[in-house]
């Protein structure tokens, strides 16, 4: 029998991972999906015994019916925003690649919790017979919690395989010059034709102060990314204002907290604000029902009178060129 040849380049592929979604807007649903995402030690860094008392005990009895509800009010006919965002990402910056020779690299979307999950996607480019792999987080600053959860997950398929492909890991991309352009590119975009607002509002993501002790780069690169797209905007410091969104639990996070400041807005004298996720790269539950919704509530009964969402960067062409430039230059020309 004759002996086939190894190949004579390596056949590259991408993996987008992005966090994951319930697969539907119920509670039973909501419950699997929280079951594997909180049960993850990244995420919650408290010995296991006792979180495992206090997520079954507790969380997973009240919490998704709660988080069922506010699913519902944003699922769309084709399903869950971010998983349907993420894949029309994906087909944009596969798009893209093509586009500047690349056409040869293979995209693919994964969620770190939830499905389709990394171990199935991975499993479907080994048989694909990948060779050099890179891994995207969608997060472009770096936390422990996120990022560094997406790479256990990864090792933890790749340690099975006997053939390892080249493997490119991209960390964060906070200050990359494209994704700041585009960021910064959204925002202009948002305010043309209309009066720029009192405050524009960076909301982050927030993480537990503890992580950041600890020695997450997140808070300040977070701090970065929004100092570049301020200045790229030419906004004075007066102008501007970084928060952290999405609190969980007793513990103190990293501040300041984004419900309280826009409750303090309306009696500092600004009653109208624009709000940007820079850390999100779709749209999902946090930007869609949290910032959008239930946020501006905060802000209007508080005394506000103007209060936007400014979208995410999504499938815009700016931001899937960005991401292609990145992957080309992190993969060397494929």
């Amino acid at each position: 029998m004759e002996q086939k040849s190894a190949p004579s380049h390596p056949k590259s592929a991408v993996l987008l991972v992005n966090l994951g979604t319930p697969d539907a807007p119920t509670p039973s649903a909501v419950r699997r999906y929280l079951a594997e995402f909180l049960w993850d030690p990244r995420v919650v860094e408290i010995p296991r015994w006792l979180w495992w008392l206090v997520l079954h005990g507790v969380i997973l009895r009240v919490r998704p019916r709660k988080s069922a509800k506010a699913y519902a009010s944003i699922w769309t006919e084709s399903g869950s925003p971010l998983s349907v965002l993420t894949e029309e990402l994906g087909d944009a910056v596969s798009a893209d690649l093509h586009a500047i020779g690349l056409g040869n690299v293979g995209v693919d979307t994964a969620m770190r919790y939830g499905r389709p999950s990394i171990r199935e996607r991975l499993e479907t480019l080994k048989a694909a017979g990948v060779t050099k792999l890179l891994v995207l987080p969608l997060y472009p600053q770096y936390a422990a919690a996120t990022t560094a959860s997406i790479f256990d997950a990864v090792a933890d398929t790749l340690r099975t395989w006997r053939h390892v492909p080249e493997l490119v890991f991209v960390s964060d991309y906070h200050r990359d010059e494209a994704y700041i352009k585009a960021v910064s590119t959204s925002i202009a975009d948002f305010w043309q034709g209309s009066a720029r607002p009192s405050l524009l509002l960076f909301s982050f993501h927030g993480l537990p102060e503890r992580s950041r002790l600890l020695g997450d780069p997140y808070y300040g690169q977070c701090l970065e990314t929004a100092k570049m797209v301020a200045a790229r905007l030419g906004l004075e410091d007066s102008r501007w204002r970084v928060v952290f969104q999405s609190r969980f639990g007793p513990a103190e996070w990293i501040k300041p907290y984004c419900v309280e400041v826009l409750r303090g807005l309306p009696a500092e004298g600004i009653e109208d604000v624009d709000v940007v996720c820079p850390g999100f790269a779709v749209d999902c539950l946090e930007t869609l029902e949290e910032i959008a919704i239930a946020n501006r509530e905060i802000f209007l009964r508080a005394g506000g009178r103007s209060y936007r969402y400014i979208p995410a960067l999504n499938s815009r062409s700016d931001h899937s060129r960005a991401i292609a430039a990145l992957i080309a230059q992190r993969l060397g020309g494929g």
